[in-house]
């Protein structure tokens, strides 16, 4: 089978993007005879230099990267591309891994559209900094869903807020998962810790908390630092700090960091809260292991993957008990209620406190990061992706 997949996202630097090479690069490896045509926009990655791939390369004005993000839009021009790009290709179907770059195409091909969560549709103001981004995801959305003839998505909990927040019927959707790649490991080397403690500004001596992901506002990091304000009137916690890594400006994407800047400021945190910007995979593995705990404290998350990250290197998680973590997370975390900073400050404190339960915590950590593998999730993609083709094309509809 011919199975044409939307590479645009490829070199995305958000989470969608992450689960995109992963998931691709671990179907492209499976034992299959198919040939996978990737639609891309930019040059082609090495990963993508093998004897299955067929790599379809268009010219847009923009890359969607650039032009795909919350605060801007893809012309009609690009868009057309692409859709000339796929029409003249011999795919038997399309797959898109996330419907941020989704783009139209031929009505006769069965189609694929990856949503990783409904957090959009959920907490619209909190995503979109005015109404011509949320008009336009909107639309984009209600046209991928029309032409597609499944739904994939990364966890049940996402499947569920799909259905409620978006109307898509749960017969539609197929659940597959993410997982850590193989970097994120246990390594024992204060050394190294040190070394790159002093590289990125954060203090030689004291226990980290540590948060990986974007700075907007449904991650919940304002709710986070006021519980991690409210905890650090326990004594045993004045040698706690907390990291935040991520983009400032949100990878094109609401970024509230000036405002969390701000409340650090406010609340006499800008000692012990750090904020380090975007870190390579290479340093997110060190840090990790170096951390007391990492933070998720999201209202809602599609899947989570900087926990199984996290987890994959030994380390807790302090989690919210929204959305997908209590999923992934499991036994693995000392679970709050995002909207409650009490319950948050309590976390922390029981995290921070009781040495015999991050201790405990931490070997199931590695434990469960284990269960979690990209193999797994794109053998259950490719065969959702094998079931569509073979029932035949699209039919325009509802959701």
């Amino acid at each position: 089978m011919k199975i044409g997949i939307d590479a645009t996202c490829w070199w995305n630097q958000r989470g969608f993007g992450r689960m995109a090479r992963e998931l691709l690069s671990a179907m492209f490896a499976l034992d299959s005879e198919h040939t996978f045509y990737l639609f891309i926009d930019q040059v082609p990655d090495e990963a993508m230099n093998l004897p299955n791939i067929e790599i379809v390369q268009v010219f847009p004005d923009r890359p969607v990267t650039d032009a795909a993000v919350a605060n801007d839009s893809r012309s009609i021009g690009d868009m057309a591309r692409l859709y000339k790009a796929v029409s003249a290709s011999p795919v038997d179907m399309m797959f898109f891994p996330a419907v941020y770059s989704w783009f139209p195409i031929p009505l006769k091909l069965p189609t694929v559209v990856t949503l990783h969560d409904a957090i959009a549709e959920h907490f619209p103001e909190m995503i979109f900094p005015d109404w011509k981004g949320r008009l336009f995801w909107t639309l984009k959305v209600k046209l991928a869903l029309w032409q597609c003839k499944r739904v994939m998505t990364v966890s049940h909990a996402a499947k569920a807020e799909i259905e409620q927040y978006i109307g898509v019927r749960s017969a539609l959707i197929d659940v597959i998962s993410e997982a850590p790649n193989k970097l994120f490991r246990r390594i024992d080397d204060s050394a190294l810790y040190q070394e790159l403690r002093q590289r990125i500004g954060l203090p030689l001596s004291g226990r980290l908390i540590v948060y990986v992901g974007g700075l907007a506002p449904h991650k919940n990091l304002q709710g986070f630092l006021e519980g991690f304000a409210l905890a650090r009137e326990n004594r045993q916690l004045d040698d706690v700090h907390v990291v935040l890594v991520g983009d400032y400006g949100g990878a094109g994407f609401h970024s509230n960091y000036g405002e969390l800047q701000q409340f650090a400021n406010d609340k006499h945190l800008s000692g012990v809260v750090h904020f380090t910007g975007f870190i390579s995979d290479e340093d997110l593995v060190i840090l990790y292991n170096d951390a007391l705990a990492a933070a998720m404290p999201s209202f809602s998350e599609g899947f989570g993957l900087p926990a199984v990250e996290a987890m994959a290197c030994g380390t807790p998680v302090l989690s919210s008990n929204k959305g997908s973590l209590p999923e992934v997370v499991g036994d693995a975390g000392v679970f709050f209620d995002p909207y409650d900073v009490k319950s948050i400050s309590r976390a922390i404190i029981s995290m921070s406190s009781e040495s015999e339960l991050r201790d405990e915590l931490s070997k199931l950590a590695a434990t469960r990061a284990a269960t979690f593998t990209w193999q797994r999730a794109a053998k259950l993609a490719l065969g959702y992706l094998e079931a569509v083709a073979l029932t035949g094309a699209n039919r325009p509809k509802g959701h």
